[in-house]
């Protein structure tokens, strides 16, 4: 069962991500790429995992705290395996290693269908507050004006 991100995020809505753990500091996503998330060597892109793993460990960040948001302030990839679609879909899990006031220090691994690991990465977030929908919509009036 799909959880809501608690933010409309169009490109990850595109890629079909499926959020079905966000608590206590842990995240797991669900991915089925399709074959425009391959490379010509017909294997996930690197770039669709890569932000597999960003969202993973931002929803960790958030888990702890879901009213705020969080931006990427850096984060590392290694990539150990390649992600075969035909092993079935990609499991992602994000774990919130550090905390402070405004920052977030975490971790995430993509697993492949067989549960071994294809890639895995380390990520800064900086906490951030969410403006409500009315405000949001004055905001960007006002930067568009």
């Amino acid at each position: 069962m799909s959880i809501p991100f608690g933010a409309e995020i169009p490109f990850v809505n595109h890629l079909g991500f499926e959020l079905v753990k966000f608590e206590d500091g842990q995240s797991e996503l669900f991915f089925t790429p399709r074959p425009e998330h391959l490379n010509s060597f017909a294997v996930t892109h690197g770039g669709a995992l890569m932000t597999l793993l960003d969202v993973t460990m931002a929803s960790a960040a958030r888990s702890v705290d879901k009213a705020m948001g969080v931006v990427t302030i850096e984060m590392k990839t290694s990539f150990m395996r390649p992600s075969k679609p035909e092993l079935g879909p990609l499991t992602a899990k994000g774990r919130l290693m550090h905390r402070s006031t405004t920052m977030a220090f975490t971790e995430g691994t993509v697993y492949d269908g067989e549960g071994q690991p294809c890639a895995h990465a380390t990520g800064t977030f900086k906490y951030v507050k969410r403006l409500p929908p009315s405000l949001k919509k004055l905001d960007d009036q006002i930067s568009t004006d």
